[in-house]
């Protein structure tokens, strides 16, 4: 099977897209920064979908794909915060925060998981997913905001929708972890009771 599969070029795509996406907010384009958004959004929704149907998935695409996510919810996180780029309404500080904490501790986790204890796959859950969709969400409707100039009500409902997903997922995380090293430590047991006494 190829690597560069459809699927994992809407992938590529998505991360491509990331820096003009921010380029756009910094020379302050805000209709042109919607449109890349919201264009790099849709190529989440399709990639994995198109893996699946056409029976295309890899392991690029398996790692590719939570890193093009969480680059993009964190570029448009912070670029939605910083001040100064003309915008009407603006991420607030605490949820870009709490956002990065979460997924920088979620990758420092499992990287020492794969370390410490055993090579292990977090797959996604549909929570996680879910929590991207409204990362994305939000993004969209606050790029909507800027474009218009206008403060909507809908930015504060994703906002605080945003912060919810944010701190359950995060639970949800911290919860799989702890079954991960918990199964870690069995398995070690396993292989330590296995081992044949030392004869005298």
């Amino acid at each position: 099977m190829a690597v560069l599969t459809a699927a994992n070029q809407l992938t590529l795509v998505r991360l491509i897209l990331v820096p003009v996406f921010a380029l756009f907010m910094l020379y302050r384009l805000p209709g042109w920064a919607l449109v890349t958004f919201a264009v790099a959004g849709v190529t989440d929704a399709f990639d994995g979908m198109i893996a699946r149907r056409t029976g295309q998935q890899t392991a690029l695409g398996a790692w590719l794909d939570p890193m093009a996510d969480k680059l993009l919810v964190a570029t448009m996180f912070v670029v939605l915060t910083i001040p100064g780029l003309g915008q009407t309404v603006r991420m607030p500080l605490w949820l870009t925060v709490l956002v990065l904490s979460r997924d920088i501790a979620i990758v420092l986790t499992v990287a020492v998981v794969n370390l410490a204890v055993a090579r292990r796959t977090f797959r996604p859950t549909m929570l996680g997913k879910l929590t991207t969709v409204v990362y994305v969400l939000t993004g969209v409707v606050m790029l909507y905001a800027n474009y218009r100039g206008e403060v909507l009500v809908i930015v504060t409902v994703a906002v605080y929708a945003s912060l919810i997903l944010t701190l359950v997922s995060a639970s949800q995380y911290v919860a799989r972890v702890a079954r991960g090293f918990a199964a870690g430590d069995d398995e070690r047991s396993d292989v330590r009771s296995s081992k044949p006494e030392a004869r005298s």
